[in-house]
Protein backbone atom coordinates (compact mmCIF):
# COMPACT_ATOMS: atom_id res chain seq x y z
CA UNK A 1 0.00 0.00 0.00
CA UNK A 2 1.32 3.70 -0.80
CA UNK A 3 1.17 6.04 1.47
CA UNK A 4 -1.51 7.94 -0.27
CA UNK A 5 -3.91 4.77 0.02
CA UNK A 6 -2.21 4.64 3.51
CA UNK A 7 -3.49 7.76 4.65
CA UNK A 8 -7.14 6.80 3.12
CA UNK A 9 -7.96 3.98 4.36
CA UNK A 10 -8.05 5.60 7.97
CA UNK A 11 -10.51 8.61 6.36
CA UNK A 12 -14.09 8.20 6.57
CA UNK A 13 -16.13 7.00 3.96
CA UNK A 14 -18.49 10.04 4.99
CA UNK A 15 -19.27 13.04 7.14
CA UNK A 16 -22.65 14.16 8.36
CA UNK A 17 -23.51 17.72 9.57
CA UNK A 18 -26.40 19.59 9.82
CA UNK A 19 -28.84 21.15 12.19
CA UNK A 20 -30.52 19.07 15.49
CA UNK A 21 -33.54 17.15 14.33
CA UNK A 22 -31.84 17.02 10.67
CA UNK A 23 -31.87 12.98 10.80
CA UNK A 24 -27.89 12.94 11.01
CA UNK A 25 -28.01 9.60 13.53
CA UNK A 26 -30.65 7.84 11.69
CA UNK A 27 -29.83 8.66 8.35
CA UNK A 28 -25.75 7.60 9.13
CA UNK A 29 -27.35 4.24 11.22
CA UNK A 30 -29.09 3.24 7.90
CA UNK A 31 -26.15 4.66 5.20
CA UNK A 32 -23.58 2.72 7.34
CA UNK A 33 -25.48 -0.09 6.90
CA UNK A 34 -26.48 -0.07 3.57
CA UNK A 35 -22.92 0.32 2.70
CA UNK A 36 -21.35 -2.62 4.98
CA UNK A 37 -19.27 0.11 6.98
CA UNK A 38 -19.35 1.10 10.53
CA UNK A 39 -21.26 3.93 12.23
CA UNK A 40 -20.08 6.12 14.45
CA UNK A 41 -22.05 9.47 16.03
CA UNK A 42 -20.03 11.64 17.79
CA UNK A 43 -21.96 12.65 20.83
CA UNK A 44 -22.13 8.98 21.38
CA UNK A 45 -18.02 8.99 21.82
CA UNK A 46 -17.97 12.02 24.12
CA UNK A 47 -20.85 10.57 26.15
CA UNK A 48 -18.41 7.20 26.48
CA UNK A 49 -15.64 9.12 27.25
CA UNK A 50 -16.65 11.51 29.95
CA UNK A 51 -19.08 8.08 31.59
CA UNK A 52 -21.77 11.60 31.27
CA UNK A 53 -24.80 12.22 28.74
CA UNK A 54 -24.02 15.18 26.38
CA UNK A 55 -27.11 17.04 28.77
CA UNK A 56 -25.30 16.38 32.11
CA UNK A 57 -22.31 17.56 30.59
CA UNK A 58 -23.83 21.33 29.59
CA UNK A 59 -25.37 21.27 32.95
CA UNK A 60 -22.68 20.74 35.29
CA UNK A 61 -19.18 21.29 33.08
CA UNK A 62 -21.03 24.42 31.12
CA UNK A 63 -21.15 24.46 27.17
CA UNK A 64 -17.33 25.17 26.72
CA UNK A 65 -16.46 21.99 28.49
CA UNK A 66 -18.40 20.42 25.96
CA UNK A 67 -17.16 21.94 23.12
CA UNK A 68 -14.07 21.61 24.06
CA UNK A 69 -14.31 17.56 24.11
CA UNK A 70 -16.34 17.81 20.81
CA UNK A 71 -14.04 19.20 19.02
CA UNK A 72 -11.20 16.16 20.54
CA UNK A 73 -13.68 13.62 19.67
CA UNK A 74 -14.43 14.71 16.06
CA UNK A 75 -10.55 15.14 15.48
CA UNK A 76 -10.21 11.49 16.93
CA UNK A 77 -13.00 9.93 14.40
CA UNK A 78 -11.64 11.80 10.97
CA UNK A 79 -8.56 10.33 12.42
CA UNK A 80 -9.18 6.44 12.69
CA UNK A 81 -12.77 6.43 11.78
CA UNK A 82 -13.40 4.52 8.26
CA UNK A 83 -17.14 4.03 7.87
CA UNK A 84 -19.55 7.30 8.18
CA UNK A 85 -19.30 9.51 10.76
CA UNK A 86 -22.79 12.03 12.14
CA UNK A 87 -21.43 15.10 13.60
CA UNK A 88 -23.13 16.77 16.85
CA UNK A 89 -24.98 19.96 15.17
CA UNK A 90 -22.74 22.48 16.72
CA UNK A 91 -19.35 20.61 16.28
CA UNK A 92 -18.76 23.09 12.77
CA UNK A 93 -18.35 26.15 15.38
CA UNK A 94 -15.13 25.30 15.98
CA UNK A 95 -12.81 26.43 13.27
CA UNK A 96 -10.32 23.31 14.33
CA UNK A 97 -13.33 21.39 12.87
CA UNK A 98 -14.18 22.92 9.89
CA UNK A 99 -10.41 22.91 8.92
CA UNK A 100 -10.20 19.06 9.66
CA UNK A 101 -13.05 18.55 7.63
CA UNK A 102 -11.71 20.34 4.58
CA UNK A 103 -10.39 17.17 3.06
CA UNK A 104 -13.48 15.08 3.92
CA UNK A 105 -16.50 14.15 1.92
CA UNK A 106 -19.48 15.59 4.12
CA UNK A 107 -22.81 15.88 3.52
CA UNK A 108 -24.98 18.44 4.74
CA UNK A 109 -28.27 17.24 6.02
CA UNK A 110 -30.28 20.35 5.19
CA UNK A 111 -34.21 20.49 7.68
CA UNK A 112 -36.73 23.67 7.29
CA UNK A 113 -36.56 25.10 10.68
CA UNK A 114 -40.56 23.93 11.38
CA UNK A 115 -39.21 20.55 10.31
CA UNK A 116 -36.37 20.20 12.77
CA UNK A 117 -38.78 21.88 15.54
CA UNK A 118 -41.57 18.99 14.66
CA UNK A 119 -39.05 16.45 15.39
CA UNK A 120 -37.37 17.53 18.14
CA UNK A 121 -39.85 18.73 19.71
CA UNK A 122 -39.51 19.00 23.20
CA UNK A 123 -36.58 16.86 23.77
CA UNK A 124 -34.44 17.07 27.06
CA UNK A 125 -31.67 15.26 25.41
CA UNK A 126 -30.79 18.48 23.74
CA UNK A 127 -29.60 20.65 26.30
CA UNK A 128 -29.37 23.98 24.05
CA UNK A 129 -33.05 23.74 22.78
CA UNK A 130 -34.77 23.57 26.01
CA UNK A 131 -37.09 26.67 26.37
CA UNK A 132 -39.05 27.94 23.61
CA UNK A 133 -37.53 25.19 20.71
CA UNK A 134 -38.71 27.52 17.70
CA UNK A 135 -36.55 30.66 18.74
CA UNK A 136 -33.99 28.80 19.27
CA UNK A 137 -33.87 26.54 16.73
CA UNK A 138 -34.18 29.36 14.17
CA UNK A 139 -31.23 31.35 16.07
CA UNK A 140 -28.85 28.30 15.53
CA UNK A 141 -29.77 27.82 11.95
CA UNK A 142 -28.88 31.81 11.34
CA UNK A 143 -25.58 31.20 13.24
CA UNK A 144 -24.81 27.99 11.76
CA UNK A 145 -25.89 27.81 8.24
CA UNK A 146 -23.18 29.61 6.58
CA UNK A 147 -21.05 27.28 8.25
CA UNK A 148 -22.85 23.63 7.13
CA UNK A 149 -22.12 25.31 3.33
CA UNK A 150 -18.58 26.26 4.27
CA UNK A 151 -17.79 22.55 4.61
CA UNK A 152 -20.35 20.73 2.79
CA UNK A 153 -19.16 19.15 -0.39
CA UNK A 154 -22.57 18.29 -1.09
CA UNK A 155 -26.44 19.02 0.62
CA UNK A 156 -29.59 16.26 0.78
CA UNK A 157 -32.53 18.42 1.85
CA UNK A 158 -34.52 15.95 4.76
CA UNK A 159 -37.58 18.15 5.30
CA UNK A 160 -40.85 16.71 4.41
CA UNK A 161 -39.17 13.79 2.96
CA UNK A 162 -39.09 9.75 3.06
CA UNK A 163 -36.20 8.55 5.45
CA UNK A 164 -35.73 5.81 2.32
CA UNK A 165 -35.42 8.51 0.21
CA UNK A 166 -33.21 10.59 1.91
CA UNK A 167 -31.22 7.66 2.76
CA UNK A 168 -30.95 6.75 -1.30
CA UNK A 169 -29.59 10.13 -1.95
CA UNK A 170 -27.03 10.00 0.74
CA UNK A 171 -25.58 6.44 -0.50
CA UNK A 172 -25.92 7.72 -4.44
CA UNK A 173 -23.44 10.74 -3.08
CA UNK A 174 -20.93 7.94 -1.83
CA UNK A 175 -21.14 5.86 -4.78
CA UNK A 176 -21.28 7.87 -7.81
CA UNK A 177 -18.13 8.12 -9.78
CA UNK A 178 -16.28 11.72 -8.71
CA UNK A 179 -17.00 13.66 -11.37
CA UNK A 180 -20.62 12.59 -11.19
CA UNK A 181 -20.07 14.01 -7.39
CA UNK A 182 -18.62 17.19 -8.82
CA UNK A 183 -21.62 17.86 -10.93
CA UNK A 184 -23.75 17.41 -8.32
CA UNK A 185 -21.93 19.38 -6.27
CA UNK A 186 -22.21 22.66 -8.76
CA UNK A 187 -25.80 21.85 -9.35
CA UNK A 188 -26.39 22.56 -5.95
CA UNK A 189 -24.25 25.55 -5.41
CA UNK A 190 -26.53 27.11 -8.22
CA UNK A 191 -29.58 25.57 -6.18
CA UNK A 192 -31.74 28.55 -3.73
CA UNK A 193 -29.67 27.63 -0.42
Amino acid sequence: MNPDEDANAARPLLVLVGAPGAGKSTVGRRVAERLGVPFVDTDLLIEASSAMSVSDIFVTLGEPEFRRREEGAVAEALRTHRGVVALGGGAVMSAATRSRLAPHRVVWLRVSMSEAATRVGMNTARPLLLGNVRTTLSSLLNERTPLYEEVCSAIVDTSDRKLRDVIADVVALVTAPADRVEHSQAEVDTADV
